[in-house]
């Protein structure tokens, strides 16, 4: 199979970038400025809004947590602190190498679900943008939005590579054998026994995302 008839759909958040450690260096900021009962209300205003929109809005949560302290100042140090973190340095080790050795068998595109403010900085300041030349999907749901995908970058067979087995068990059922699910068992979803245990095993498990190179990974993401 030539490398035009294949695509590689990544996913972002614990599957390239450590979230995880963003979400605990943002803990620590709010402890820090506000103290645990505005934390603990951030987060629970956070929770909230990611329920009724179906994704993490980072952003959209702090307008709501301003909304509850019109005038307090240091909301504007929360913004910087969020708008200018230095998302680089969270990237997993062996991401950009996993990123070119992919791109020399085929298209790499990143696939990711967010908002539409807050999510494409993170991939832009993180250096992903650029390891993947601008070929950037954020979607609400992306799993939802897969005959946008296709339309975009038409392809033989895709190889989705995430840290969510939903998302992967939605992804096979909607391609089929169209598809090659990649687990990357990195960050606390992909380490919840019971959302692992509620849906189908997927085709590839690996640890890291450096594991991508193996030559067993590799062997396995070709048939």
């Amino acid at each position: 199979m030539s490398a035009g008839d294949i695509v590689y759909l990544v996913d972002v958040d614990n599957t390239l970038l450590d979230n995880d450690a963003v979400t605990d260096d943002l803990r620590r900021y709010l402890l820090d400025h506000f103290g645990a009962d505005c934390e603990q209300r951030y987060w629970d205003i956070f929770e909230e809004h990611r329920r009724e929109l179906g994704y993490a809005d980072y952003l959209g949560a702090l307008q709501r947590f301003r909304a509850e302290h019109p005038r307090d100042p240091h909301l504007l140090g929360m913004s910087i602190f969020l708008l200018h973190y230095p998302f680089a340095d969270r990237v997993y080790p062996g991401a950009f190498d996993a990123i070119r050795h992919l791109s020399r068998r085929g298209r790499v595109v990143i696939l990711s679900d967010g908002d539409v403010v807050f999510q494409p900085r993170k991939v832009e300041r993180s250096g992903l943008w650029g390891a993947v030349e601008g070929h950037v999907l954020i979607y609400i749901h992306k799993e939802q939005m897969l005959d946008d995908v296709e339309r975009r970058y038409p392809a033989a067979r895709y190889v989705m590579i995430d840290d969510k087995v939903r998302i992967l068990a939605a992804m096979k059922h909607a391609w089929g054998s169209r598809v090659t699910t990649v687990f990357v068992r990195q960050g606390h979803y992909a380490h919840d026994p019971a959302l692992v245990a509620a849906y189908a095993p997927p085709d590839v498990t690996i640890e890291r995302i450096g594991d991508l190179q193996s030559s067993d990974a590799d062997d396995r993401l070709r048939r």
